[in-house]
């Protein structure tokens, strides 16, 4: 018989409290094609430290729409737990849109819920307007809704560019630090870090990450995470890790941590990005899609301690039906099966599941629908082949939707019109 155990995720509002030690740039950066196949040491990195907030790890869950929602975080941190003893690395929330959050869009403020141990709690905003990025800020501060706020200026995705947002924005200048400085200064005098997340550019004839960087630095940005992809890459091909050591490189005179992101699909992968670039950390998003174990990994790999065995089927199996316990926790049974479905090609990949079996379980409308297909694999011994490799979106590169006029001045500082609106509720 399957076994079955709940857990009800609910908001918390325990503040965290916070070591104060300075932070220090990292290793000098090493440019070259990365690569994890490289011979590797066995000294672990430091901790990471952003603002006042510090890590145990430095490794980060990457905000991703649709997945890392409480029920996603909450099994990454129990994996991290199981295999490695505790939680040491920072798992930050699906984006939601700053004037969604103030003008308390009930989809939106049901997305911001936090599992009661979940600490520190990290929240990201979408935001493209100074006035809403200040009164979001300071709502996150005034009603203890995160220890920390991420800002999304990397999202590619056509409907946000076209509205002059994520990717788009840092072009403009002024107004991108506007944004950062509107944050800053809602968090003034609190422990809350504001950091910002980014890429190299919106193509290869417009790149914005070194400008943009030293802007956020000077608005008080606590650390800036660089994908290293132009908005017209999306996902497709390799991230250019040499742009990452570049931004490592250009704000190493500041202290402020710079993060990386971009190709990280196993734990080597993780050591490898920060030998070659420097960075402080890493920030993994499509790597973990199906593998919430994966934190416990690179958590072990540049902690420099043993990495834990890689989960059998049956294990996977189990695993599974925790995110969906989980998941229906957060948002009822039926809705939380229909969002599981998309899970399953990434939990079975590389592991000898027949079509039958892969059927059923992309068609499951309840826990127990669930749990019997699941049987015929919960003792499973198997183990997956070629686990490490890209997973997750890639798609093709393509011209960015950018709004009209958009390049014609980088140092205009004017909202652009709608784009709040169009991302509205999450």
């Amino acid at each position: 018989m399957v076994p079955v155990t709940t857990s009800t995720a609910t908001p918390t509002s325990t503040t965290a409290n916070r070591a104060t030690s300075s932070a220090t740039p990292a290793n000098t950066a090493v440019q070259g094609q990365h690569s994890s196949d490289r011979p590797q040491n066995t000294t672990g990195f430091r901790e990471l430290q952003i603002g006042r907030m510090q890590l145990d790890s430095p490794v980060v869950l990457a905000p991703m729409a649709g997945v890392t929602n409480v029920a996603f975080r909450s099994l990454c941190r129990e994996q991290e737990r199981e295999r490695m003893g505790s939680v040491a690395g920072l798992y930050v929330c699906e984006m939601v849109t700053a004037r969604a959050l103030v003008e308390r869009n009930p989809k939106t403020l049901h997305m911001t819920t936090f599992a009661p141990d979940e600490n520190p709690r990290s929240l990201q905003l979408y935001t493209t307007d100074p006035e809403y990025t200040y009164k979001a800020a300071k709502m996150i501060v005034d009603e203890n809704l995160a220890d920390h706020i991420d800002m999304n200026f990397g999202c590619p995705v056509p409907k946000v560019t076209r509205r002059g947002g994520g990717s788009a924005l840092p072009y403009k200048r002024k107004l991108f630090g506007n944004i950062v400085a509107a944050a800053v200064k809602a968090t003034e005098g609190t422990d809350i870090p504001v950091t910002v997340k980014m890429r190299v550019g919106i193509d290869d004839e417009h790149h914005t990450h070194l400008d943009a960087g030293r802007i956020a630095v000077e608005e008080g940005a606590a650390a800036v995470a660089l994908h290293g992809r132009t908005a017209a890459q999306r996902y497709s091909g390799r991230a250019d890790w040499n742009e990452i050591a570049r931004l490592k490189q250009h704000l190493a005179h500041t202290g402020i941590p710079v993060l990386g992101n971009g190709d990280i699909f196993k734990a080597t992968d993780a050591r490898a990005m920060m030998e070659q670039t420097g960075c402080d950390g890493v920030v993994v998003g499509r790597g973990c899609l199906g593998r919430p174990w994966l934190f416990a990994e690179l958590s072990a790999e540049l902690r420099g301690l043993p990495i834990p065995s890689q989960p059998t089927l049956g294990e996977v199996a189990r695993i599974i039906l925790r995110h969906a316990e989980l998941l229906a926790a957060h948002d009822g049974e039926q809705k939380a099966c229909r969002d599981l479905r998309k899970h399953m090609t990434w939990y079975l990949r590389g592991f000898p599941a027949g079509g039958d079996l892969r059927r059923s379980l992309s068609r499951v409308s309840s826990l127990d629908e669930l749990k019997t297909a699941l049987s015929e694999v919960w003792d499973s011994p198997a183990l997956a082949e070629d686990a490490d490799g890209a997973r997750g979106r890639q798609g093709s590169p393509a011209k960015v939707a950018l709004p009209d006029g958009w390049l014609d001045d980088p140092e205009d500082e004017t909202v652009p019109d709608g784009a709040d609106i169009e991302n509205s509720g999450g």
